[in-house]
């Protein structure tokens, strides 16, 4: 069953997705319905991650809080630093952050972290996952930004995920 049905709540997803955006319930809109719901998720099973393993949840509500709190932060340092850039142009650098953390699911979310958080503009990660490059709108200190970066978003996503 698992070979025919590798998401089987992806399949019944895309069926009652396909069945709602056509806003039928005719035979044919059922069968092919349900031959996108048997057809796309084995397609698409190479390209599935690695299964999630959750080691400790609750760490994912006090992140994703850290989270908001540091965009609605960056959000008002990057307009003030906007609004200021002709007096004191912001000091925009790269900078090299050694990574801990190893997880591929964790590396995922680390990326997204990244892009929704101002003022962070472009990061690349090395090849070897071992470091990210980072660039920043505005910097005052770097070592302190590694830091904050590390124990802010590093640290909690290996708890979740290692």
């Amino acid at each position: 069953m698992k070979r025919l049905f590798p998401a089987p709540w992806l399949s019944l997803a895309l069926w009652a997705l396909w069945l709602l955006l056509n806003l039928s319930l005719s035979a044919g809109n059922l069968l092919l319905g349900a031959a996108l719901a048997i057809v796309a998720p084995l397609m698409f099973a190479p390209l599935r991650p690695l299964p999630v393993r959750i080691r400790r949840p609750g760490v994912i509500l006090k992140l994703f809080f850290l989270v908001g709190l540091d965009v609605v932060v960056s959000n008002i340092a990057v307009a003030w630093g906007v609004l200021r850039a002709g007096k004191h142009p912001p000091r925009s650098r790269f900078i090299k952050i050694p990574l801990d953390l190893r997880d591929a699911n964790g590396l995922a979310a680390l990326s997204m972290i990244t892009t929704v958080v101002p003022g962070t503009i472009w990061s690349e990660l090395a090849l070897d996952r071992s470091v990210l490059l980072l660039h920043v709108f505005d910097l005052d200190d770097e070592a302190q930004f590694i830091e904050h970066f590390k124990t802010a978003y590093e640290r909690p996503l290996m708890e979740i995920f290692e």
